[in-house]
This record gives structure tokens, C-alpha cells and sequence, in this order.
């Protein structure tokens, strides 16, 4: 960690540094000696930034269990000696970086992403940030299946990242299930993918299809972020294959709500 020399004064019992003679000569009876010195300390804004930005990711709730506790540590292992002060994300702009803190330029710019509390976009910023990048298709799944789970109509459950075995040497893992909790039998397989094609690809039907041989299950689902110029709905003996969206344009809920009602076209109720 970086540290710094600050300036302190204090009335101290023993000579430290430079001693404030005109304190001393007004109050020759005083024991203690004003001194003005510097001390190294890591207790510093560079450090104090890090440290509010733990705490505030720390009482976010947004992290998993794991994430959280290495962010705990993180924390903890700063709060031993620095002092936990609030900030501002405009504190993490402008500073001053030469060769003993360059690490921490873009450790600021971390901070200033959590503090305000933003997601990214498209646009170019005026600032410099650490890229990096996001997968997209895993982000979508997870969203979906979360909703879903969420919103699971009356009469189901959701199970999420199922594995089938095709043979010894090749197994998979099926985004969704939609099981019937009377029968306990799988009523839908659903896979999303998260791309934009006019049509839905041959090798993604013959993915569903294989899945769902897998399961005995006879309704295959595959969710797209957007509407696809030429849906799918065909039939293959009674096995029904479908392309649905859950679209990301529009309020999310909402778009849930018609995906959905898309997927089961009797009348939707939520639990």
C-alpha cells in the first residue's frame, strides 16, 4: 500500500521533530513540548478512496457470496489502518499519480464506476476507465432464468443449468426447465441465445431438439432478445419447436409478462 508523510502537531512528552519554541515560552511549566513533525502513514486519500468504495460494495447486496466475502477481507485488511471517511466519485478525478502510486490511477477509476453506481454504455465517456469486457450471452441467461424464477406461473417450477448425458463421452447443460408440479414432468425446454438473426439457425433447432429428446419433453423454446424477422413454429411428430423473445428494449417486466403469455397461451396468473 502507498504511504505518505503528513504533517502533525501535538503536545508530546519527549522532542519530535520541531519544537513550537514561542508555545514553550509562554507555558514553562508545561511538561508536554508542542512539536510539529511528519509521520509515514498509510492513512491517506489514495487508501481512503479504496476503502469507502469497499464498504459501499460491501452494503450494496449485489454480489454473490463469494464476492462478497473476498471484498470483506479486502476491506477489513484496509480498516486496520485507515481511517473509513465518505467520498464523493468526483474525489476519484484530477488526482495526482507519479512513480510510487501509478497503480492506483486505475484502481480510482474502479472506484469511481462503483461509486456512482452506473452501469456502462455504448457512448464514449470523457474519462478513462479499465476496460474490460462483458459476456453478454451468459449475462442474458441468468437474467432470464432469475425473472422466470421470479415469476414462475402457478402450477410450475423452474429449474436452472440441467445436465443431460448424451453418451460417455459428451454431456450438456440445458439453460431452463419448466417442470408441472402435479406430475413433476418437464412441460418445456428453453434455451436463450443471445443474438440477433433473421431466422433462427439450423444448428440452434437441432440444440433444442436434442435437448428435449433428452428430457421427454415435448414443447422446445428458444428466446431471443428481439423479435426474429421469420419465427420458428414447426412441429416434428410431437415434439412443437418455437422461437420466443424476451425482449430488452422496453420496460422489462412488461416484456416478461408478454414472453410468457407467449409461451403459454392460456391465461397467465403469477404466484
Amino acid at each position: 500500500m502507498y504511504r505518505n508523510y503528513l504533517s502533525k502537531t501535538e503536545r508530546l512528552a519527549y522532542i519530535r521533530g520541531r519544537v513550537d519554541l514561542r508555545s514553550a515560552l509562554q507555558k514553562p511549566w508545561d511538561v508536554k513540548l508542542k512539536c510539529h513533525y511528519h509521520e509515514q502513514t498509510g492513512d491517506i486519500e489514495d487508501n481512503q478512496i479504496l476503502a469507502w468504495t469497499l464498504f459501499m460494495i460491501g452494503r450494496s447486496g449485489l454480489c454473490g457470496e463469494s464476492v462478497s466475502s473476498t471484498v470483506r477481507k479486502a476491506f477489513h485488511a484496509l480498516q486496520g489502518f485507515v481511517t473509513l471517511t465518505s467520498f464523493k466519485p468526483e474525489a476519484c478525478i484530477d488526482r495526482t499519480y507519479h512513480r510510487l502510486n501509478q497503480d492506483y490511477q486505475l484502481l480510482h477509476a474502479l472506484c469511481r464506476f462503483f461509486l456512482y453506481n452506473t452501469g456502462p454504455s455504448h457512448e464514449k465517456g470523457d474519462r478513462e476507465m479499465l476496460p474490460f469486457l462483458i459476456d453478454m450471452a451468459s449475462l442474458y441467461e441468468q437474467f432470464v432464468a432469475q425473472w422466470l424464477k421470479t415469476n414462475t406461473p402457478k402450477g410450475f417450477f423452474v429449474k436452472k443449468k440441467h445436465r443431460v448425458t448424451h453418451d460417455q463421452n459428451y454431456s450438456d447443460r440445458i439453460d431452463l426447465l419448466l417442470y408441472d408440479i402435479e406430475t413433476g414432468k418437464v412441460q418445456y425446454v428453453i434455451d436463450t441465445k443471445y443474438k440477433n438473426p433473421d431466422r433462427v439457425a439450423s444448428s440452434d433447432r437441432h440444440q433444442i431438439v436434442a435437448y428435449a429428446n433428452a428430457v421427454k419433453c415435448n414443447n422446445a423454446i428458444l428466446v431471443y432478445p428481439q423479435h426474429l424477422n421469420h419465427r420458428l413454429d414447426i412441429k416434428n411428430g410431437d415434439l412443437r419447436v418455437r422461437s420466443l423473445s424476451f425482449s430488452l428494449n422496453d420496460d422489462l417486466n412488461e416484456a416478461g409478462k408478454i414472453f410468457l403469455t407467449s409461451l403459454l397461451p392460456s391465461t397467465v396468473s403469477y404466484s
